[in-house]
């Protein structure tokens, strides 16, 4: 057992550290997230829980004088006699959630009631919902011109990669994952260099490529027919749809092969059409100058706008990973929220003592309130 104190801080500590303050200040809870992209969104998250009995510190896990960064660290630091009420694990899905417990990992993720995840694969996934990608391109531009549906673009390529997508789940509910990786799915659906003339191409080459593998894939495994549709029944039990595809496949692959140099290519569009505005409405050269040094002052960058984008709160995953939290929070002592509150409930309703903390207590101890995705199953059973 080690001798530092940073190493042995677990939600009991933190718990008792919380009942030293004065009985006003409110509790903490400690999220461990995996990198510094991360505090951001899941400061978002949790932000809205906050009130005037508790309070989230949103950070990353720290071993002595090192920083470890990624899932395993994450929920390396909380498992076991770590975990509690004070302490947290917020981590991205990846296939962990899809893949419905087939690992170790994936059944912690899944069944810990301390470990949250995005359900998308990454929270670059949800930095990328297609809803919202037009106001970030209004935010970087600050040029409102509708000149590209990007919210059908992406409708259409979840569509085309869909059913590619499928084996690439039903590979990774068997041990012969190996035999078509992630990259090797990537490597399919890569568009290429984007254009908006040339996009229903675009489109059009994906569906020929993703048709191409799975015709390999079929004669790869020819009785795998009725094993596929059930993974891809269950795939749309936990949430996955044709049109929202993209949300669930490797998030660096969404972020940086697809959405980023589309967004290029429509931003530059937006830039120069305000920068032809601006030159065509000045009088003299000096006001153009200053028109244009102003504007160009003005353009954010793409990337920095999309990781700071909030548009995906109304997506259905950041609802989900919302239930979760709020499941957690309602499944502790019944004061965690303010005696006055607890005892108005009681007096209202007498019932609800038992029904709040023993029930929910026996629950969380045979896992049955979080398994599957919490909140997504127990939603449609």
């Amino acid at each position: 057992m080690s001798r530092r104190l940073t190493e042995n801080i677990s939600s009991k500590y933190l718990e008792a550290a919380n009942r030293l303050n004065s009985k006003k200040s409110r509790r903490r809870i400690v999220a461990y997230v995996e990198s510094y992209d991360d505090i951001f969104f899941w400061r978002t998250v949790l932000s809205r829980f906050e009130n005037s009995q508790r309070c989230f510190e949103v950070m990353l896990p720290a071993r002595v004088n090192k920083l470890e960064r990624g899932k395993k660290a994450a929920m390396m630091r909380l498992i076991t006699e770590n975990v509690g009420q004070s302490m947290i694990a917020c981590v991205d899905a990846d296939y962990d959630y899809l893949i419905q417990g087939r690992t170790s990992v994936s059944r912690q993720i899944l069944e810990n009631p301390c470990i949250f995840h995005t359900y998308a694969y990454a929270i670059e996934n949800l930095q990328c919902y297609a809803p919202s990608l037009h106001d970030v391109s209004v935010a970087v531009t600050l040029n409102d011109h509708f000149i590209f549906d990007m919210e059908e673009y992406m409708r259409q390529y979840s569509q085309a990669i869909f059913p590619l997508f499928v084996w690439s789940i039903w590979y990774y509910r068997t041990p012969n994952y190996t035999r078509f990786t992630i990259t090797d799915f990537c490597r399919v659906i890569e568009t290429g260099n984007f254009s908006i003339a040339n996009a229903p191409a675009i489109l059009q080459n994906l569906r020929r490529k993703v048709g191409a593998k799975i015709a390999q894939l079929q004669r790869e495994n020819p009785d795998a027919k009725e094993s596929y549709l059930q993974v891809k029944d269950d795939l749309k039990r936990l949430g996955v749809t044709p049109d929202t595809t993209y949300l669930y496949i490797q998030g660096h692959h969404l972020f940086n092969k697809t959405v980023l140099p589309m967004m290029k290519k429509i931003c530059d569009h937006l830039v120069r059409e305000r920068e032809m505005e601006i030159s065509h409405q000045s009088k003299h050269n000096t006001q153009r100058r200053n028109e244009l040094s102003c504007y160009t002052r003005s353009v954010e960058d793409i990337s920095a706008m999309l990781r700071k984008n909030v548009g995906c709160m109304f997506s259905e995953p950041f609802q989900w990973i919302c239930q979760d939290v709020e499941q957690f929070l309602n499944a502790q002592s019944p004061y965690s929220v303010s005696p006055a509150e607890h005892a108005s409930v009681v007096a209202e309703d007498p019932s609800a003592v038992a029904e709040h903390p023993s029930a929910v207590a026996e629950e969380m101890a045979d896992g049955r309130a979080y398994v599957n995705g919490r909140a997504r199953v127990a939603n449609q059973t």
